[in-house]
């Protein structure tokens, strides 16, 4: 597969930005592919568009330079600090694919700023020929969306927006307006995005899938592994507490208790339905602006064994969110990629296994999810 477009919506933060700087160093053949699923020794990708033919743009609010924004990234700590020099003109040509703005002003005026988004993402796609463009949410988490008479149905849906009325986050109008212009797209975040039934229900009259929610990164990822391990062995979990420390723009975002609140519920229900009871155990979100990109994870488990014995795990996670996030970013878009060329509409569940509350599926075991995803990239992503 050629001609293959990634449009980020927030392309200019942290998670978009190592994306891109990584895509671009692995084709300049200044870094390796550690931590893409696709690039893994036998993984059958054989289907997927190539890595390094990526083509990029993207919206966002936010008017600093895509390479001074790198070079803030190297500074943290995130990739080599010489990275965003020697990939400067890579950089710059990606810059002139990205439009300052967004979904910003959809209150005011919502049939024009999603006939503008779907435009920006129509025009990226013909200025470049692509055969086809998946938008990735990479937006700051949202709060929950509460339920609305017009995200019923597409035709409410339309009904609201001509009548200039709609309730639409942020998230959604990159959704409708990904649908509108043809093009798959994924929700890396826990904001409500396609989930809407009448945003379903468009991507099924556009024929384009779609996959989400809220990428599964670091302390989720674990519970992925560790809960099913408990209850393949029957021992009972009694309370399965955590506590996430944040920094930069995520942490900035997070500490906003309405926006905190779609994380925790997108973390929290991995376990119970995974265990099928449910289980003891707050989660706590904190912003510390000292850790700057990096984020630690604190987890205490207690759980009953053999005769009554009480026993307990805890485990310590560190690291670049964002370094984990960003290959599972090129990961999604090739695979949604390769699924629309093969006709897919709708939601891929078989791409569980890189979220932490998939559309479309309530399994949660990692091991299950991998054999999923594997059956469906042998299969060609059909």
């Amino acid at each position: 597969m050629s001609g293959t477009g990634v449009w980020l919506a927030g392309v200019r933060g942290s998670v978009a930005t190592t994306a891109i700087i990584g895509a671009l160093a692995v084709r300049a053949g200044l870094a390796e592919s550690t931590g893409l699923v696709s690039e893994r020794p036998g993984f059958p990708g054989g289907g997927l568009p190539e890595l390094t033919g990526l083509v990029f743009g993207g919206h966002d609010p936010a008017d600093v330079p895509l390479a001074k924004r790198a070079e803030q990234l190297a500074h943290a700590g995130l990739f080599p600090a010489d990275l965003p020099a020697r990939l400067h003109d890579d950089l710059a040509a990606v810059e002139n694919d990205i439009v300052t703005g967004g979904a910003g002003d959809r209150t005011r005026d919502p049939a024009g700023t999603l006939a503008r988004l779907s435009a920006d993402i129509a025009g990226f796609r013909d200025r470049h020929a692509l055969d086809r463009v998946v938008v990735v949410n990479v937006t700051p988490t949202e709060p929950p969306t509460p339920p609305r008479p017009e995200h019923a149905t597409l035709a409410a849906l339309r009904r609201a927006i001509a009548d200039g009325a709609p309730e639409l986050p942020a998230s959604a109008c990159y959704a409708y307006a990904a649908f509108e212009a043809g093009c798959g797209h994924v929700d890396f975040t826990p904001s409500v995005g396609a989930r809407l039934p009448a945003l379903d229900e468009l991507a099924r009259e556009r024929a384009v899938p779609y996959a989400g929610n809220d990428g599964k990164t670091g302390e989720t990822l674990l519970k992925a592994v560790l809960a099913p391990m408990f209850a393949g062995r029957n021992l009972r979990v009694n309370s399965w507490s955590g506590t996430n420390l944040l920094g930069g723009g995520d942490g900035a975002n997070l500490a906003d208790a309405r926006a905190a609140e779609s994380k925790l519920q997108a973390k929290g229900r991995l376990v119970g339905e995974t265990l099928g009871y449910p289980v003891e155990g707050p989660l706590h979100i904190d912003y510390v602006a000292d850790l700057g990109e990096q984020k630690t994870a604190w987890d205490h488990v207690t759980f009953q064994g053999f005769l009554g014995a009480r026993m307990s795990l805890q485990f310590t996670w560190q690291g670049y969110d964002s370094a984990l996030a960003a290959p599972l970013v090129l990961d999604l878009a090739r695979f949604v990629a390769a699924a629309h060329a093969a006709g897919r509409a709708g939601p891929l569940p078989e791409l569980a296994y890189f979220f932490k509350d998939p559309i479309g599926t309530g399994t949660h075991d990692l091991a299950a999810q991998y054999e999923r995803l594997r059956s469906f990239a042998a299969g060609g992503c059909r």
